[in-house]
This record gives C-alpha cells, structure tokens and sequence, in this order.
C-alpha cells in the first residue's frame, strides 16, 4: 500500500530539514490521480517536449516523463535541487534548471517550436510568464496552469466579465477550465481550492507589434481606475487630456460612459488599432 500524500511529502520533507515556502507559494500536489489527469489534460506524448515551471518535488514532473519524449523542468526554490536530483536520478529525460523563469531565455531552454508548458505558478506572474514565452524564438503550442481557481475562473470568464489578466491571456490563446482541485489535495492545503487550465494557443498573437503593445497599455490604463468610466479611466491611465480620450472610444466605436469590464475582446483590439491614430 502506498503512503498517503501527507506522510509522502512530509517524509521528503522531514529528511532534507526544509519547510515549505509560503512567500513561494509552495503547496506540493501529490495525488497520483490528479497528477495522472493533469498529464492527460496536457496531452502529453512520446514525441512531445514539455517544459515545467515549478518542477517542486518532482512528482509531477515524473508523470509527464513517464509520458514525454524530453521534460525540462525549471525551479525556482535551489534547496529542492538535490531533491529533485536524487528522487529523479533513474530518468534519462528530465533536464532540471535552478531559476527563475522569468530571468531565464526560454530559447536557452527549449530549442523547437510546438512544446508544451505545463506550470503551477503564481497567478500574479501568470500573464508575464505567459508573454515571455510567447515572445520567445521559439513557441509553445500549449499552455496548462494550476492556479487558484478563482483565478481559473477569471481567466475563463466570458465577454462582459474580462479581467486585465483575461484579456492579457486571451491575446495569446483561448483558455479553458478543465479541472478543480480540493485544497485538501495539497501539502500543505492552501485556503482556497486550485484548478488547471488548458490555454491553446493562437498559431500568432491578435495583434503584431507595435499594436500588441498599444492593446496592453489601453487595457492597464483601462482597469487601473476600472471603477470609473473608460472616458475617465483612460484619461487618468494613459495620461490624456480627456477629448482625445474621447476621439479614441469615438473611432472604435465605444460609448465612453461605459466601465472596463463591459467591453469584449474586440473592443479592447479596436482600441489598440486606433491608439497611434489619434
């Protein structure tokens, strides 16, 4: 019979002296059957390449070995390093990486388009990590995230209900919901649920340069004050005296009384389209 995840984890724990992170946000998943679901949700094969982000203890990243042709697992916190060396020293396809993701050249990582990233991070850097490796020489094809779920939840929501982190992933690839995982799954449980989502992602941005940068700048300055109306909001965010704020949402066709959140995605590109027109 196997230990359950509580002693499994507290065990590896236990013999190297380390506590968890909670300023890393280090809550280790070790459900076989969810790691087994998340490898699945991933699509993972034997002709795939995946990069993982947040590699932790290596459960996870044992699973999509099983399955990969190549993981490369990248983690920030050194300490698991040894860990990570000694509990996965019997495959041949995992390369580990100490760093952080967000310093790191995801082309000095994965050199072929058409990966798989598979990450448990933090929702904060979700949309920058996302840029990052869209940006890069070479490109994932899909993205699959833990995150929490009511972070999941914005991240899918549908047009009417669009977030700055919504409409941020949502230039890059549609997002789905496909998993939600109890708190008590985790070691230590967090005080919130978590669920994975699946980003598949758009063979190009929406918008090329330098009209992908004016989306960004029009959708932060729309919800930094997204409790006033866009006609105030982009104003105060974009530094404008309000008549040219006004000729903006008049070209794309917005009524300026209306708030941040009720736009759709269409609308936010029309912004960016007309933003160096004004």
């Amino acid at each position: 019979m196997n230990p359950s995840p509580d002693r499994s984890i507290t065990a590896i724990l236990n013999r190297y002296h380390l506590r968890p992170d909670k300023n890393l946000g280090q809550n280790f998943l070790t459900d076989p059957a969810i790691l087994e679901k998340i490898v699945r949700i991933a699509g993972v094969t034997g002709k795939d390449t995946v990069l993982e982000i947040g590699a932790g203890l290596g459960h996870l990243t044992a699973q999509l070995a099983n399955s990969a042709r190549a993981v490369t697992a990248v983690e920030l916190d050194r300490r698991f390093i040894p860990i990570l060396e000694e509990l996965l020293a019997s495959y041949q396809n995992i390369s580990l990486i100490q760093g952080d993701i967000l310093q790191l050249d995801p082309a000095s990582l994965i050199q072929e388009n058409g990966y798989l990233v598979v990450a448990n991070i933090p929702y904060y850097i979700t949309s920058r990590i996302i840029r990052n490796l869209l940006e890069a020489e070479y490109k994932p094809r899909e993205i699959v995230l833990t995150v929490q779920y009511e972070v999941a939840r914005r991240i899918c929501a549908h047009s009417g209900k669009l977030s700055l982190l919504a409409l941020s992933v949502r230039m890059y690839g549609d997002p789905s919901l496909e998993m939600r995982i109890p708190a008590g799954a985790f070691y230590p449980p967090p005080k919130v649920d978590s669920a994975v989502i699946r980003i598949d992602l758009h063979p190009q941005p929406l918008l090329p340069e330098p009209q992908r940068e004016n989306f960004f700048k029009v959708v932060k300055a729309g919800f930094t004050h997204n409790r006033k109306t866009l006609r105030n909001s982009l104003s105060k965010g974009l530094g404008w005296p309000p008549d040219k704020t006004e000729e903006l949402l008049d070209k794309a066709g917005i009524d300026p009384r209306r708030r941040a959140e009720t736009l759709a995605l269409e609308e936010w590109l029309e912004l960016a389209i007309w933003y160096d027109k004004i």
